[in-house]
């Protein structure tokens, strides 16, 4: 018996649609809002700074993208995690806040050993955060490990107009926090 040419097509189209429908519902969905403004003029408390970079790290920042926090196994980037003491002796010559502004402003320069160079410097384009909002997620980050230090006011080599360092001879290969 053979089957008509038209119900082999009607097959293959739903077999197709069916196929692309599936592979679609195995891609992770995520809803991503408009930023909100935050608002960081006038006295913000290392405390707020820290509840502020935790909502810019989930939300403009994207950071939960592709970063996870306690999180283990195969892992897109590197989990966050304890990332301040980490921090504090992953390049020679950097201390964490350093170490942290470096990773978010030139995120090359170091690239964690197993884990891709692909993460795009957040004060451009498409993130474009800006240099307090940037010290937002540091002060966030350093809970995750440490306490936190910085303030509106704490300068790096990336906010205060100096050259970033270069890593020590025989520092670790280029990567991310």
């Amino acid at each position: 018996m053979r089957v008509p040419l038209i119900l082999r097509i009607g097959a293959l189209i739903v077999a197709t649609t069916g196929f692309y429908t599936y592979v679609g519902q195995m891609v992770p969905q995520k809803e991503v809002q408009a930023p909100k403004e935050t608002d960081l003029s006038g006295n913000v408390s290392t405390a707020d700074m820290i509840q502020i970079g935790r909502t810019i790290m989930e939300g403009k920042g994207l950071c939960l993208t592709c970063h996870t926090i306690g999180k283990s196994g195969a892992l897109r980037f590197p989990d966050l995690a304890g990332v301040d003491t980490r921090a504090k002796t992953r390049v020679a010559g950097l201390n964490d806040v350093e170490y942290l502004a470096q990773s978010m402003y030139e995120p090359t320069a170091y690239v964690v050993p197993g884990f891709p160079p692909a993460m795009p410097p957040i004060n451009k384009p498409p993130i474009g955060l800006t240099d307090q909002e940037i010290l937002c997620v540091i002060a966030y980050l350093q809970t995750l490990g440490g306490t936190p230090t910085v303030t509106l006011q704490t300068k790096h080599h990336y906010n205060s107009g100096a050259a970033a360092p270069a890593p020590a001879p025989g520092a670790p290969p280029k990567g991310t926090p």
